[in-house]
């Protein structure tokens, strides 16, 4: 049973059927959020769908690529490629040293074949097979030849194609090469988030990611201690005149960023676009979102600074009308303050006087804020998440609809600062600057990965495109009548499977024949093969 078992697992069949299950069971993962890359995402489906949710996750589909079921695949996929190469490449080796097929005793059989008559000057016969086993190794074919036997005179048997099997053995040991380096980076490989304001610096060490998440087998001794700052973003924004709605749409995002591979390392200007990563200490640095940053400064009603810096502000469609949350947890009176609105880079009103963005660009940009104070809950140690806001436990300063109106900040000295009722303190505008949202990865799997990928396609022309051909060579007496020396070269082609190249090898074959002897003459050999022989043949 074993046996059989193992039998059935190293199959190609098999090794097929796996490689698709492999490719359905990564469905899920771009399906459903991921713990790996939005455990936040995961958190939040699971709340939306508390029953689903449940059974997905005791199933593994929010760990897809880490699950049991999913290593399975992988593994028996491993196992069963490797069971599968490891015997024919043995098999091939032996037949690729075995001499050619033995020598036909009757060429018409064959798909290709013929006879060509020798002239009276032609050479000896020796001389005649020295010529033709030449004549095939110019042509790339392995090459024997063989003294008369029987009623076989004296031939060459010659083969070629044999790399089109070494070239599937290729294909399959560069899958299996592919396994492993896909294993190799997930394991040892990480990834993080982080974002980036305008005079900002990223270094790389564990503390200075907004989010990581390591391989199994990370180690983080290994973080090369590389560092990244953001010098200016800019983005380039469509500006013809159209009425496709494509007006305003950005084209082009470029960061300028100042780069040290190390400690001891000159400092470089690099940039980083889109889908052109930066490229540091082993490591890729992509460029994967960006928006405003307000520059805020926040007083308490003592007058004291609370909290000054920029603010990341979340854009939310098109013209980067951005949600801004700021929360101020620690001032000299004890009170906390917090701030939630919009950041409208190009403020216009409407006829009800609702304020939007008209444009992505920083032309009038402000501040459309409510203040809050009260607990925000951070004192209990709860992570939360820095983007939203729960105001559950906050009292209302301002809002739209109470009597003290909304905050709303601009660039103007009237605007620059607002008096926060009730004597809780200020807030200011103080300027605008943009971020970034980079993403680093590194998988050490990666180089090898493309090499494998390389060699797999490498190997998968070579079992497409090289034929796997037979070619033998006989002299014989020529009782067809014809003048000449009374000798006659033979010859005959076969391939493994389809080649419809061979009747056209079998041409130049004749061609070159005829160059290499002059005055061969074609025989017309008539067939021996009945009827029945023909149609079975065929």
């Amino acid at each position: 049973m074993v046996r059989w078992a193992w039998t059935q697992l190293t199959t190609m069949k098999t090794a097929l059927f796996l490689l698709l299950l492999l490719a359905v069971a990564a469905v899920p993962g771009s399906l459903f959020p991921q713990r790996s890359q939005s455990p936040e995402k995961v958190v939040q489906y699971l709340k939306d769908n508390p029953f689903w949710g449940n059974v997905l996750d005791k199933m593994q589909f929010f760990d897809v690529f880490t699950s049991a079921w999913f290593s399975a695949i992988y593994l028996l996929l491993f196992i069963s490629l490797v069971g599968c190469v490891m015997p024919r490449t043995k098999q091939h080796w032996q037949a690729s040293k075995r001499p050619p097929a033995r020598t036909p005793a009757r060429f018409n059989r064959l798909p290709e074949s013929g006879a060509l008559a020798l002239p009276a000057d032609a050479p000896s016969d020796e001389e005649v097979i020295k010529r033709l086993n030449k004549i095939l190794k110019t042509r790339r074919y392995r090459v024997q030849s063989r003294a008369a036997q029987g009623k076989v005179g004296a031939s060459v048997g010659a083969e070629r194609g044999y790399s089109r099997e070494w070239g599937n053995l290729l294909f399959h040991y560069s899958l299996v090469g592919v396994l492993i380096s896909v294993a190799v980076g997930g394991m040892f490989g990480y990834s993080g988030q982080r974002i980036l304001v305008e005079g900002e610096g990223f270094t790389n060490t564990l503390v200075s990611y907004d989010q990581f998440s390591p391989g199994n087998r990370f180690n983080a001794e290994t973080l090369a201690p590389f560092s990244v700052q953001l010098n200016k973003f800019s983005i380039e924004f469509n500006r013809q005149e159209r009425t496709d709605g494509k007006y305003g749409t950005p084209v082009d995002y470029t960061a300028e960023v100042t780069v040290k591979d190390g400690p001891g390392s000159e400092v470089r200007e690099d940039t980083i676009k889109v889908n052109h990563p930066l490229r540091v200490a082993g490591a890729d640095v992509y460029l994967v979102g960006n928006g405003y940053a307000p520059v805020v400064t926040v007083k308490d009603s003592k007058g004291k600074v609370a909290y000054q810096g920029p603010v990341v502000a979340v854009p939310q469609d098109g013209t980067y009308m951005s949600l801004m949350v700021l929360k101020v947890p620690d001032t000299s009176d004890g009170e906390q303050l917090a701030f939630q609105g919009f950041l409208l880079p190009t403020t216009m009103y409407n006829a009800q006087g609702v304020a939007y963005s008209a444009d992505p660009d920083a032309n009038e940009p402000t501040l459309q804020l409510n203040s809050y104070y009260g607990d925000l809950g951070l004192d209990d140690g709860t992570p939360q998440n820095v983007y939203v806001l729960d105001t559950k436990k906050l009292k209302e300063l301002n809002n739209r609809k109470l009597d003290v109106g909304g905050i709303v900040l601009g660039n103007s000295e009237k605007t620059h600062t607002y008096e926060l009722p009730d004597g809780k303190g200020t807030i200011s505008f103080d300027g605008l600057k943009r971020y970034i949202g980079i993403e680093i990865h590194r998988d050490p799997g990666k180089a090898w990965v493309g090499t494998f990928a390389v060699l797999a396609v490498l190997g998968l022309a070579i079992s497409l495109f090289v034929p796997r051909r037979r070619v033998w060579f006989k002299l014989a007496d020529n009782t067809s009548g014809t003048e000449g020396g009374g000798r006659m070269i033979e010859y005959g082609l076969l391939a493994r499977g389809e080649d419809p190249r061979l009747a056209a090898e079998a041409k130049a074959l004749r061609d070159i024949l005829k160059k290499e002897f002059p005055g061969l003459t074609q025989v017309e050999v008539t067939s021996t093969i009945t009827t029945t022989q023909r149609t079975l043949r065929d």
